[in-house]
């Protein structure tokens, strides 16, 4: 949903949620770790129809374990903003993923924010969701004519390797720009966005995948 001059006070509690999360928003000062190996401390999870996480995240000799359903979200705790982000992954099962930053709150499918796109042969594109902007994207229309977001489409060659082994997806947030690399290949950039701040979340999606590492790291 997104603020609307028409409704004053959702447009109000949309605009305080968001600077209420970039007044919390932390700048690393040196490179952590997201994800422990043992359990799912440090996230929060979002799906639709308020599934439970065990559900859909699960953790098993040390990878976190999504299964891709219900759609939804592993998010931080904290909002972020100046790092760069990896997580080491794999499809166990071809689909949708992708890693969502700049998030604001409240928690929805999907809210407020940048979607670094994780499909399988699609990495590296950019959708933007309930309102973030950027600059150069291009309009997504719904059935109704209406727009539901913006895309900014990856430019070169897929950068994935196959089914079942390690990819590693890299994002760099700095100011109101966002850089995707796959495997160490820069494979898309965005300008002029709107939003330069928030939590960090892991999409279930529709494809299966594990994760071994989340870091995140100053630029």
């Amino acid at each position: 949903m997104n603020p609307n001059p028409r409704f004053p006070v959702l447009a109000s509690f949309f605009a305080a949620a968001c600077s209420f999360t970039t007044a919390l928003a932390e700048i690393p000062s040196a490179k952590v770790s997201l994800f422990n190996g043992k359990d799912t401390t440090g996230w929060i999870s979002f799906l639709k129809n308020n599934a439970p996480a065990d559900q859909t995240w699960t953790v098993k000799d040390g990878l976190l374990i999504c299964t891709g359903a219900p759609n939804g979200f592993l998010r931080t705790e904290k909002p972020y903003e100046q790092y760069k982000f990896t997580v080491e992954w794999r499809f166990t099962k071809p689909g949708n993923t992708g890693v969502v930053v700049h998030m604001t709150p409240p928690d929805a499918v999907w809210p407020k924010s940048i979607e670094c796109q994780g499909m399988n042969k699609s990495q590296g594109d950019f959708y933007l969701w309930s309102g973030a902007t950027a600059a150069g994207t291009t309009p997504l229309l719904g059935k109704d004519g209406e727009i539901h977001g913006y895309k900014i489409a990856r430019a070169g060659a897929d950068a994935e390797n196959p089914t079942g082994e390690w990819n590693t997806f890299t994002v760099v947030c700095d100011k109101d720009a966002v850089i995707i690399f796959v495997n160490g290949k820069e494979v898309n950039k965005l300008s002029g966005a709107n939003l330069t701040s928030g939590f960090i979340g892991l999409q279930s999606e529709g494809g299966a995948f594990e994760v071994k590492q989340a870091v995140i790291e100053p630029l």
